[in-house]
């Protein structure tokens, strides 16, 4: 029988199962990835009464009220494009003149910001505008005894107030609502037997935008295990809050069309991810940084829960925690000059790159890298199952979410104890309630955070000794959070007040 594969065609034989295709293909979505499977495909097309406006200065997307107007509007549709704003002021902008067959009487009625109207200029019906109204007011326009209002802009909102007199109306298009009734499911179950037709995927692929640098690195960052986990799903979306409440700098924006990837760069929901599966006009708080150029039935039969395989190129440029001499090598391979501040000998382990963006690095065919010893790069291994909101604190305030190397400054040593301050407060909006109290003596090697209960909330700690009495972060244990252990803890031995440290989850 003859299944396809991410697109390739597989001829197997009868009773084959979905992992001989996979096989057959040399197609392998990550542990704990899901892979899609579409038996048959349909869809069933539905009208709907929105429609783009297409105009000199960008769309709009209106949406027609119900009433007689309808009529009107579907009779003269084929009127309206290369009509021009014959004015625009501070209350609208109007388009026109079109000869519409309806009546119109000379009463002032109230309008309100959005609204569109049909009315006639000097009260003749052969010299009807299009009106987009942009503020509230009250006017005589010509509209009929019922006001008027044929329709309301639903989208592309911004560009309503960038008309100017002599814009165009360009053209119209129907916006119609596409019914899915394509037979579908997301599986990991690699014995499920396959029928002839069959279409498996098992990754999805993604391209950067060039011109949003620092939003193309934090969707590297998200999806630098090769997977994209879907936390929320709704009709037009899929979401992944991996960096949930991570800052990140707004820098393109675009109609949010099926297979755009955004993040949201303010408000709440911050550092939220999202992967379009319909088309949606662009909105102020969301950045374009990527577009999927492959895959996107993944992208339509994910679940919540569930982690995608995803292939985003440019490859990531990531050199933090490399050796120096890999380092420099790997960007001698891709014609990408470089220059090293910091230790060169052959200990040396790359801690800083700047340009920190993949994009910016490419584009400037440059890079500078800050190295240290080995000494000064210490290995952790952390524990999700015992202090989950304790370790997002952490990760966030030392860069470990979105970086392999995070940096530690030192801020106090005494006895057996190293106290750290992280670079990033992050107090006012993590909570570090108590979690994962010691509950005996804390082994050597153990890392901690103060929670809520300490007046030094969120101070980091390292206890080289064993201690019967006080955490890692000088606290009682009821004041302690811990989070796992320095797997290094000799390198720690000499450190002193002032420094920095570097660390690396072990993974």
């Amino acid at each position: 029988m003859r299944v396809f594969v991410d697109g390739k065609e597989i001829e197997l034989p009868a009773g084959s199962q979905l992992a001989d295709a996979l096989n057959r293909a040399a197609a392998y979505p990550l542990e704990g990835a899901i892979v899609g499977v579409v038996k048959g495909r349909g869809e069933k097309s539905r009208q709907t009464n929105s429609y783009w406006l297409n105009t000199s200065k960008g769309k709009l997307r209106i949406e027609l009220s119900e009433g007689d107007l309808q009529k009107v509007w579907h009779e003269n549709i084929d009127k309206i494009p290369g009509l021009s704003a014959r004015w625009a002021t501070a209350d609208g902008a109007a388009f026109g003149p079109f000869a519409a067959d309806m009546p119109f009487d000379r009463q002032a009625r109230e309008y309100n910001r959005w609204e569109i109207l049909l009315g006639a200029a000097g009260f003749e019906a052969e010299d009807t505008h299009l009106i987009f109204v942009r503020r509230r007011h009250t006017a005589a326009y010509g509209t009929s005894k019922e006001g008027g209002i044929l329709a309301h802009v639903v989208g592309g909102k911004n560009t309503l107030d960038r008309l100017e007199t002599g814009d165009k109306i360009l053209s119209i298009e129907p916006i119609v609502e596409w019914q899915d009734i394509t037979e579908k499911l997301a599986t990991r179950d690699m014995a499920m037997p396959l029928e002839e037709g069959m279409e498996i995927f098992t990754k999805v692929e993604a391209e950067l935008i060039e011109d949003a640098p620092a939003g193309a690195e934090f969707f590297l960052s998200l999806t630098r295990g090769g997977t994209f986990n879907v936390d929320s799903v709704s009709s037009s979306y899929i979401s992944s809050d991996r960096l949930l409440t991570v800052p990140v700098a707004f820098e393109h924006r675009e109609p949010r069309l099926e297979g755009l990837v955004t993040v949201r760069t303010t408000g709440r929901g911050l550092g939220r991810v999202f992967i379009y599966k319909k088309d949606r006009t662009s909105n102020p708080a969301h950045s374009a940084v990527a577009k999927i150029t492959s895959g996107m039935d993944m992208i339509k039969l994910a679940g919540p829960g569930q982690l995608i395989t995803v292939n985003v190129k440019p490859d990531r440029i990531m050199l933090l925690g490399s050796k120096l001499d890999d380092a420099i090598a790997q960007m001698q391979k891709r014609g990408i000059d470089v220059e090293v501040k910091g230790h060169t000998g052959e200990d040396a382990v790359v801690v800083g790159q700047d340009p920190a963006q993949t994009m910016s690095i490419l584009k400037n065919k440059k890079v500078l890298i800050t190295s240290i010893p080995s000494s000064r790069l210490v290995a952790v291994e952390l524990d999700d199952s015992l202090a989950p909101k304790t370790l997002d604190y952490f990760r966030h305030v030392t860069g470990l979410k979105e970086r392999p190397v995070g940096p530690l400054p030192v801020f106090f040593v005494y006895e057996n104890t190293l106290l750290f301050k992280p670079e990033i407060d992050a107090t006012s909006f993590k909570e570090l309630l108590p979690e994962n109290k010691p509950t005996g003596p804390v082994p050597a090697g153990s890392i901690a955070v103060s929670n809520t209960i300490s007046k030094r909330i969120g101070l980091v700690g390292v206890k080289l000794k064993e201690d019967k009495r006080y955490g890692p972060s000088g606290e009682k244990f009821e004041a302690t959070n811990l989070i796992g252990r320095v797997l290094e803890p000799e390198k720690l031995k000499d450190v002193c007040e002032g420094e920095t440290i570097y660390i690396m989850e072990a993974r």
